[in-house]
């Protein structure tokens, strides 16, 4: 399983505050450590010179007898008696340096032996103690406040330097190929900024050219085709009105007809994917009135099948919406439900801004539906298609702001329905 990665700004905020961090408290522990070093060091230098004066003092004075302060306490040990009067851990030291517990209190301790005499200075370390133990904590508090200090900054920092790629990034869902809008790159970007934004403007440029070629090869195309089909369908209905014409050759002609309206229909489907949308084109249109002429050209094969034709429609229902997109999206949706229904009925209905071409055929499988609306993609083995009906409805959908959704159960039937925005 895949973690989670942070966002870019708290990854930053993160490096950034760990770096600090790791610093400080580096530079803590160095600290305590040559803190404390040093406080040994001048203990052990304090008792050294204590001993000296202690063995200068008695040496040169007669019946000298040292009193000790708060924390230093000197020892004269001459005879066995004295040495029973000192604490039983100082007896057993040998000569230098030593730190020894006696009851709850620990001391540095300086032992010297001059001329049979044993010297014996200890210093209590309880107060060195307390100094290191008030340190450790401001060096604890320190690291804490640190480490908030370097989160929030840190956080903060992040967000300034990730506020261009930020804004950047808002920018771009909103570019629109087909729209002029001011260039990403701004004269106050950072040069790496800068690079990302001149590389997105330069791509969009290309997806605009593409785009445009694209449009106009379409309309050319589309046109250029126009003329010899609306020739082939006016020779067939003068044949198919000439009484003199064999019923075998009508019926050829009326075949010939057919597909010739059928390249008329993708024609004018390529034609409104190729062109730009204008909010111009938005008109009122009579709803049931265009359902009837979505369906005009499917009432012989429905009337063949013996399918029932309905429209829910009231003759009063006036939507807002381009016609020609709209009675496209119908032509699709009414082709399908009776290629596929072979017995019951074909509706198209309308309901809370939403109109639903409904059937009573085969239904569609589970897994086929959510690649219904893919281009070529046909759930069936039926020659007759290309699989683009559906693809084009998705696409008039997206282009106008509309939302086409499906139920659909085997042997059930299938609902298609368009929410009109």
């Amino acid at each position: 399983m895949r973690r989670p990665r942070l966002d870019l700004r708290l990854r930053i905020a993160v490096a950034l505050a760990t770096v600090c961090i790791t610093v400080v408290g580096a530079l803590g522990v160095m600290l305590y450590t040559a803190s404390e070093e040093m406080e040994n060091g001048l203990v052990q230098q304090l008792v050294g010179e204590e001993l000296d004066f202690l063995v200068d003092r008695v040496s040169h004075v007669d019946g000298y007898a040292p009193a000790g302060g708060p924390n230093l306490a000197y020892y004269v040990l001459r005879t066995p008696e004295d040495l029973a009067k000192v604490p039983p851990p100082l007896a057993k030291l040998a000569g230098g340096h030593s730190v020894v517990r006696i009851g709850t209190e620990e001391r540095h301790v300086g032992v010297r032996d001059v001329g049979g005499t044993r010297f014996i200075v200890t210093y209590d370390v309880g107060p060195h103690d307390l100094r290191q133990s008030r340190f450790r904590r401001l060096v604890y508090f320190s690291l804490a406040a640190v480490v908030l200090l370097a989160t929030v900054v840190g956080y903060w920092l992040a967000g300034v330097l990730t506020r261009q790629l930020t804004e950047l990034a808002l920018r771009v869902p909103q570019l629109k190929p087909d729209e002029a809008q001011p260039l990403l790159e701004q004269q106050d970007h950072d040069a790496e900024v800068a690079a990302l934004a001149r590389a997105l403007d330069e791509y969009r440029a290309r997806i605009v050219d593409v785009l445009r070629r694209e449009q106009e090869f379409t309309a050319n195309a589309s046109h250029e085709l126009r003329t010899p089909l609306t020739g082939i369908q006016t020779t067939c209905e003068i044949i198919h009105t000439d009484p003199l014409v064999p019923e075998k050759t009508r019926m050829r002609v009326a075949m010939i007809d057919s597909a010739a309206k059928q390249m008329t229909e993708r024609m004018e489907a390529l034609l409104l994917l190729a062109r730009e949308r204008k909010q111009e084109e938005i008109e009122r249109v009579n709803l049931r009135r265009c359902v009837e002429e979505a369906a005009y050209t499917y009432r012989d094969e429905m009337a063949r099948k013996g399918l029932s034709f309905e429209i829910a429609i009231g003759d009063e229902v006036i939507v807002d919406v381009d016609r020609k997109a709209l009675q496209l999206v119908l032509v699709n949706l009414i082709k399908n439900a009776v290629r596929y229904t072979e017995k019951g009925h074909v509706r198209v209905s309308y309901g809370a801004n939403r109109v639903t071409v409904t059937d009573s055929g085969i239904g569609i499988a589970p897994e086929h539906q959510p690649q219904l609306f893919e281009r070529y993609f046909r759930a069936d083995k039926k020659p007759e298609g290309l699989g683009l009906g559906l693809a084009i409805v998705r696409r008039i959908c997206e282009d106008f702001g509309w939302k086409i959704e499906v139920q659909s159960r085997p042997g059930a039937g299938s609902a298609f329905s368009v929410i009109l925005a």
